[in-house]
């Protein structure tokens, strides 16, 4: 069964977010197909988190359901490890 995760992380020309790197590495090390989108400015940053209520980047969905950002990730797969 294939495991899809959505992140949206911020990529900047001067700045790339270390932990939306950090996401990333912990879903393609627990086997997820990573559905990507990448906010390429401040602007891009400040509306994604005005629509979801929240006030950092990277965000992950999981089978549609939405855990938050790398720490909140990271406890997620510690409880749902195969």
């Amino acid at each position: 069964m294939t495991k899809t995760a959505h992140l949206t992380r911020m990529v900047q020309p001067e700045h790339e977010c270390p932990f939306g790197l950090r996401a990333r590495h912990m879903l393609e090390q627990a086997g997820y197909d990573i559905e990507e989108v990448i906010l390429k400015t401040r602007a891009e940053v400040d509306a994604y988190e005005a629509e979801l209520g929240v006030d950092t980047t990277p965000q992950m969905s999981i089978d549609g359901k939405h855990i938050g950002g790398s720490h909140a990730l990271e406890q997620y797969l510690a409880e749902h490890a195969d």
